[in-house]
């Protein structure tokens, strides 16, 4: 594409007070162009200010819980949602959305994801992901060439992997609004991630999207009110003008993956109202949520994280029963939770494992959900035979479940047992999420389950409300410090012995974890300190 005079000043000018403070080799400059690399500035200038100002409500509202208010509908949005209004129409590609399968944006899972059966892929920068300069870029190469078909990976024993002709609907994950990318500044201060990601891969694909037939697509992530909802749709907007884009072009989903969301689902959905296709309900960060919102109060401590399906916890079933409700009764599709288990070589132990996605996928189904999340290709027949077979057509937008969700309903944590057995699963898991993620990986197989950010999340943040609040196991042992180390050495010990901590950065994962759940406040996501080590650790070896 050719540029004006007029667009070169412009861009010139754009440019002055921008700082790329990791590499910009090769293949890196096939992404950061100046064209880019201005877009990406633009966003920032025009956003940060209102970022920083939503931050700042959030840290705000998490004190007013602190000082005792609960959560509720708000007050000055009632009449949107006791007024009738309908989303704009789904694009034709996101039009049935039995099984979406998630994952990261490395070369090989693009391309198996997108040869998978499944109706969409979702390549996430986010929680999948470990935001490192290489992983990013990497990332927003691979996407570039996936959307362009010339993608293609080449495995260390010579086999091939290219696309299939007909291959899942691609939708892209960038980072939430808490995350700066602090290797590109922009009048002195990091750009906000989730504007680089979003930036980069609009500006390299959109056009080559909308004149493929399909579009530039996002999922949305965690969000906590309506008003960041509002951010995002502006975001978009100013995308598309600036790219000379369709208004609308931009479509989004959104992940319903906090507890104070839940309370304003239908204002983010009419915020969105343009471009929303689905609300997904997040439920690993949705637990999380809960543990973090009321990390102060010790009546609303979780028990072992088994214990947490969607049927039998009663804030994650009035938070399915609500999503249904909102996106159904406004003609957006209502996406399910994650079956993040692996197949395995043993059939006895898969069929068990089969049998429990099913049941998972059923109850959702009978709840109205339209599809589902997977996290392997493996689960992609099983998951999509269940909406196969219960579905007369795409979708059941014409189902909306009755009965009223109240404040109450969507609060109400389940009783259940906190055991030894919970708090050694909580320490390895999260030993050997920090131990991989340190080293690059952010979507790692534990105990037959991929586990990713969100459900270390869970792990790290249990231990520390257990510990915190002093409960008792149910043997009648304290949750204390010292029960903490104790257990802790004896997971390290276990992952030594049975050589698991190979790959792992298990020392610094030990420290890492140390620092979560020792930490007199909760700390509100591990990807901060994480970021700040992974950072300290690229300068002292610069």
């Amino acid at each position: 594409m050719r540029t004006t005079i007029r667009e070169e000043v412009r861009m010139y000018a754009v440019l002055k007070g921008i700082e790329i403070q990791g590499s910009v080799e090769e293949p890196f400059t096939e992404i950061l162009t100046p064209e880019a690399v201005a877009f990406v500035a633009e966003l920032a200038r025009a956003f940060e200010e209102e970022r920083q100002r939503l931050l700042a409500r959030r840290r705000e509202r998490y004190a007013r819980l602190v000082a005792g208010e609960r959560p509720d509908f708000p007050p000055e949005t009632r009449a949107i949602r006791e007024a009738d209004w309908q989303v704009a129409m789904p694009p034709k590609d996101l039009r049935c959305r039995w099984v979406e399968i998630t994952g990261p944006t490395d070369r090989k899972m693009i391309i198996n994801a997108l040869n998978s059966g499944a109706q969409v892929f979702m390549a996430d920068f986010e929680d999948a992901n470990v935001p490192t300069w290489a992983n990013m870029l990497h990332g927003q190469r691979n996407l570039r060439d996936a959307v362009r078909r010339t993608i293609r990976y080449v495995a260390p024993d010579g086999r091939e992997y290219r696309l299939a002709e007909e291959t899942a609907t691609l939708i892209v994950r960038p980072r939430g609004l808490h995350l700066s990318e602090p290797r590109m500044r922009v009048d002195g201060r990091p750009v906000a991630g989730a504007l680089f990601d979003l930036g980069l891969f609009i500006f390299h694909n959109a056009r080559e999207l909308l004149n493929r037939g399909s579009g530039p697509y996002l999922y949305l992530p965690k969000l906590e009110g309506y008003l960041e909802a509002r951010f995002w749709n502006q975001v978009c907007e100013a995308a598309e003008d600036r790219l000379d884009l369709p208004r609308g072009a931009i479509r989004v989903s959104v992940l319903i993956e906090h507890i104070l969301a839940a309370f304003e689902m239908e204002e983010i959905v009419y915020e969105l109202r343009e471009r929303i296709t689905a609300l997904n309900l997040g439920r690993w960060d949705y637990i999380f949520s809960m543990i973090k919102a009321f990390a102060h109060d010790p009546a609303m401590v979780l028990p072992d994280r088994n214990q947490l399906t969607v049927p039998h916890t009663p804030f994650l079933r009035a938070a399915a029963q609500r999503l249904v409700q909102v996106a159904h009764r406004r003609g957006a599709h209502a996406i399910g939770g994650m079956s993040a288990y692996i197949p395995r070589r043993d059939p006895i132990a898969n069929e068990r494992a089969f049998s429990e996605v099913r049941a998972d996928k059923t109850w959702e189904v009978g709840m109205g959900f339209d599809g589902a999340w997977v996290a392997h290709p493996g689960l992609v027949p099983v998951v999509r035979e269940v909406f196969r077979e219960a579905l007369q057509g795409p979708d059941q937008l014409h189902r909306i479940p009755e009965g009223e969700v109240t404040p109450e309903m969507l609060l109400q944590v389940p009783e259940g047992p906190i055991t030894e057995g919970g708090l050694r699963n909580n320490l390895s898991v999260a030993l050997q999420y920090l131990g991989a993620w340190l080293a690059g990986r952010g979507a790692v197989a534990i105990f037959d389950r991929m586990e990713d950010t969100a459900t270390a999340e869970i792990a790290r943040s249990q231990i520390w409300q257990w510990r915190r609040h002093s409960v008792h196991l149910d043997d009648g042992r304290k949750v204390d410090g010292t029960l903490y180390r104790i257990l802790r050495d004896e997971e390290i010990a276990a992952l030594q012995q049975g050589n698991l901590e190979e790959g792992l950065r298990l020392q610094e994962a030990q420290v890492l974890l140390d620092l979560l759940v020792e930490a007199e406040d909760f700390i509100p996501f591990l990807t901060e300190p994480g970021m700040a080590y992974l950072e300290e650790t690229v300068s002292s070896h610069a």
